[in-house]
């Protein structure tokens, strides 16, 4: 069974710090010869005095080491996003220098260069920060007839959807908490939160949703939920379906003719199967079948024995034993 292992910072530590100065990587540079990366800072100054690699001094160029380092976004985005409040402080920190040394010519760069990052620019989401969200009920049938002009549609979209405004820490163990309480759905059902089409874990938080599923802040995270019937709950949503009542009427056993599995009504993927019936008391019996013209109730896994004689069970409510 799949299981989510939590691992602590310090365990990547060796592949997010550079050896040169002993920091976390800022503006992540990587040698293509032997792919050790540095900060581009630290490795520009290394560079200007030796033409080898800091780590495995294999030679990155005889003349010119400058021309083998590229740039590594994408190792600096996973910095980024693994050490908190790390963003936010370099931003900070480049804001201030150039605001200290306004003479310092910044025109030829980005605005991540400047420390000055719009909300809708912004890769890195921090704990604190606020998001905003759209919250609707998913309705399958719906999303399968896909009937009706485009404006109705999208009218009826906002009609049914709730905005929010959540830390980004928050779980979808919190959100769907959050949507028993305030449409009062009893504990019998349960709530499943949903990205477009595909249910989300509990541990997720609005964070870990906006890095899955590349979230690009042009407006609120679309998020659904669904209701559907406990389970658990229905083991015991039928108990004149027992085996081990031997008092029935005649009547009751004609009323269960009429619940035999050809007349109970499909449900989602999540209930019994309609042709598996539940037995509430325990232990749990799985696939029993109804009494048809008088036939013995069985099950595959235990036959109702008592001692060791099996139990049968007439229409007429009537026992009897056999050895």
């Amino acid at each position: 069974m799949h299981r989510t292992t939590r691992i602590k910072i310090t365990e990547l530590n060796p592949h997010l710090m550079c050896v040169l100065c002993g920091g976390y990587f800022i503006d992540a540079t990587t040698i293509i010869e032997c792919l050790h990366s540095f900060c581009k800072m630290c490795i520009v100054r290394y560079l200007e005095t030796s033409k080898y690699c800091p780590i495995c001094d294999v030679q990155v160029h005889k003349t010119k080491p400058l021309l083998n380092i590229r740039s590594d976004k994408t190792l600096q985005d996973i910095v980024y996003k693994l050490v908190p409040g790390l963003f936010k402080n370099e931003m900070k920190r480049r804001r201030d220098f150039y605001a200290e040394h306004p003479s310092v010519d910044a025109a030829n760069g980005s605005n991540e260069d400047r420390g000055e990052v719009a909300d809708e620019d912004k890769r890195i989401i921090t704990d604190d920060e606020i998001i905003s969200l759209s919250i609707e009920f998913f309705d399958q049938r719906y999303v399968a007839q896909q009937q009706g002009s485009t404006d109705e549609r999208q009218k009826e979209e906002v009609n049914n959807k709730r905005y929010l405004q959540c830390p980004a820490a928050m779980t979808v163990m919190h959100l769907r908490k959050f949507l028993r309480s305030k449409m009062d759905i009893p504990p019998t059902f349960q709530i499943e939160v949903m990205y477009e089409d595909e249910p989300l874990k509990d541990y997720y938080t609005l964070m870990d949703i906006a890095y899955i599923y590349t979230w690009r802040r042009n407006g609120p995270l679309p998020l659904k939920y669904r209701v559907r019937p406990s389970c658990k709950k229905m083991k015991i949503a039928h108990p004149q379906d027992g085996v081990n009542n031997t008092n029935r009427s005649e009547s009751d056993s004609a009323s269960d003719k009429a619940s035999s599995p050809a007349g109970v009504p499909s449900t989602s993927s999540p209930l019994p199967s309609p042709s598996t019936l539940v037995q509430p008391s325990q232990p749990h019996f799985t696939h029993i079948s109804n009494p048809v013209n008088g036939t013995t109730m069985t099950s595959p896994n235990r036959q109702f024995t008592l001692g060791n004689k099996v139990r049968k069970t007439a229409l007429n409510g009537s026992s009897t034993s056999s050895g």
